[in-house]
């Protein structure tokens, strides 16, 4: 170990821009058995590690896996990291590692960081590439959880009741089951074989899995209190959000996530609505974080004639992955910073022609931190475009069996819980991820999902 004097950071090589932007494979070689314990090798074994004190939210076990991997033993790497993480080669990909366990490691300031991400990812892919299997018992009580939603949260509920001999129900409303995963995370990211071999892998330990299945319509939210001894709810943050601006209405206006899944379910051969193709077209993204970059580099890869993303902060100062907004730049993707919209342009025919927007300086933080952001007078001007695309975020969807069954809501519909626990108003009913914290990561929703889980370990086993 400790060998980062000798060997640098090395990212994983990935597809030359050139060939990339025409197809939605994943950009991605992660690393061979070879370059995986040489990366590792770099770690220095802190004895206070902040990768997984501060900066993990799962407080993965990662100098443990990295100690395995540098010394060529995979299969232990492969366990420590499947331990605590539902699925650590979806977020060795898909997590904002730089603002997470690498921005956290002790190298990151001089030497450079461990790869922790593509170096977890490596490690799963490598070990089920070598036949290795996750230590599930199969069903070994009679306890039974309903867990409403497939996506981040609800596939790590699911594995570590699974993990428990636990059987779990799960309703998917979609056709699909991955929920952000597999609609809202495009394969230039994510391959959806990873989604799928996950979701194999609940099936094989018991998982049941319902599709097409939306709870409060298709089965009343009454029946899963009577028939199953809790209730997980990972129902997500689907609602997008609009800028609030004039003409914001008009059909060529889109909402991130109803572009991504149509781009997604076309990918798949599936039903979709081809207003959203973009071919030949001239599109403005608005927002900065990593959901702007998908949609971003998604219209790149169906042809659109210019792609241009309009953001009222700095580079600095974008709330995603810097890989993800640097991948962006290298595919053509220009970016307009200190720049609010104002107005969708319409012309005199109905078509959207572009939109209106005025330049914007950064002021003293508020208080969340962030600095305020002020118009500058008399910056007005307009930005071509034949379809505009927001990205500014999901709100929390409403159910009205949350009220029903006791399901106390905040002030902007996200459910109540005991932090420790998950644990809502009706003791019964547990929540985690998006519904519960708002829109925020897939690695926060699986922390959710596990904490959850084993609070309804300690109450059905005991």
């Amino acid at each position: 170990m400790q060998g980062f004097i000798e060997t640098n950071r090395q990212d994983p090589e990935k597809e030359d821009v050139s060939r990339r932007i025409y197809t939605f494979d994943e950009i991605y070689e992660f690393y061979n058995s070879r370059m995986v314990a040489r990366q590792a090798e770099r770690c220095v074994q802190c004895g206070d590690p902040f990768c997984t004190t501060i900066g993990c939210p799962l407080n993965n076990y990662i100098p443990q896996w990295l100690e395995a991997v540098a010394e060529k033993d995979l299969k232990k790497a492969f366990l420590l990291s499947n331990e605590t993480s539902p699925f650590p080669e979806v977020l060795g990909r898909i997590c904002p590692h730089n603002r997470l366990c690498e921005g956290a490691c002790t190298l990151n300031d001089g030497y450079g960081a461990i790869t922790i991400g593509p170096i977890e990812a490596s490690i799963t892919d490598l070990g089920f590439a070598a036949g290795y299997r996750l230590p599930f018992p199969g069903i070994t009580t009679d306890k039974k959880v309903a867990v409403v939603g497939s996506g981040p949260a609800g596939i790590s509920c699911a594995h570590f009741l699974l993990r428990a001999g636990i059987g779990v129900d799960m309703y998917e409303r979609s056709d699909l089951p991955g929920g952000l995963l597999t609609y809202g995370i495009p394969g230039f990211k994510l391959d959806k074989k990873i989604v799928r071999n996950r979701i194999a892998i609940l099936k094989d330990a018991g998982l049941t899995l319902h599709l097409n299945a939306e709870i409060g319509h298709d089965k009343p939210f009454a029946e899963l209190l009577d028939e199953y001894d809790a209730v997980f709810l990972g129902v997500g943050a689907t609602n997008g959000k609009l800028a609030g601006i004039p003409e914001e209405d008009h059909p060529q206006v889109f909402l991130a996530m109803e572009f991504l899944t149509n781009m997604q379910r076309r990918s798949y051969g599936r039903d979709w609505m081809e207003r959203f193709g973009v071919l030949g077209k001239r599109i403005v993204v608005i927002g900065g974080g990593d959901t702007a970059m998908d949609c971003l580099r998604t219209a790149v890869r169906d042809g659109a004639a210019k792609v241009t993303c309009l953001y009222r902060r700095d580079e600095a100062n974008m709330p995603g992955s810097r890989k993800e907004y640097l991948n962006a730049v290298e595919e053509g993707v220009e970016f307009m910073f200190h720049e609010a919209p104002k107005r969708v342009v319409i012309d005199g025919e109905g078509t959207l022609v572009g939109i209106d927007a005025v330049n914007t300086e950064l002021g003293e933080p508020g208080p969340d931190g962030r600095r305020r952001i002020t118009e500058v007078a008399g910056s007005d001007h307009s930005v071509p475009a034949d379809a505009v695309i927001m990205a500014l975020g999901f709100d929390i969807e409403g159910h009205v069996y949350f009220a029903d069954a006791g399901v106390e809501t905040g002030k902007w519909g996200e459910i109540v819980i005991d932090t420790a626990t998950g644990r809502t108003t009706n003791e019964k009913v547990f929540a985690g991820g998006d519904c519960q914290r708002g829109a925020n990561l897939a690695v926060t929703a699986a922390a959710d999902g596990r904490r959850a889980a084993m609070a309804i370990m300690a109450d059905l086993l005991s």
